[in-house]
């Protein structure tokens, strides 16, 4: 994954974004259904059964995500197919459950053990 150089100051409109961003994924609902569709496309009738939630909630919340441009769609006939909106949202995705992860087992940052691999004792 290509990653972009971070400004400092962060640019305004990147941190109103990333704000944005996160209020989007600050619902439990909204994080199931991203989790849920890091496995690829995915038909709206598959989330309801899988989230087992009135289909008019996960609507509303799959509403949100695609406006925050987290998600995208494609119709196809009467159905209608959810995926991430790009690599960006999974890697996201993929290092903030990390995070809670080695925060839950109590592990050590991979940068920590990664520094310590090539040192002799």
């Amino acid at each position: 994954m290509q990653h972009h150089p971070l400004p400092f100051p962060a640019d305004a409109l990147d941190v109103e974004r990333v704000t944005e961003v996160f209020k989007a994924l600050s619902d439990p609902t909204r994080l199931q259904l991203m989790v849920l569709l890091m496995r690829g496309e995915t038909k709206v009738s598959t989330l309801v059964d899988h989230l087992q939630q009135p289909q008019s909630t996960v609507s509303r919340h799959l509403t949100l995500l695609r406006t925050a441009h987290l998600v995208q769609t494609r119709r196809e006939a009467t159905s209608v197919y959810y995926r991430l909106a790009d690599s960006h949202v999974a890697e996201l995705l993929t290092q903030a459950f990390s995070h809670a992860q080695h925060e839950r087992l109590g592990l050590p940052d991979h940068a920590a053990h990664d520094a310590t691999i090539g040192r002799v004792h």
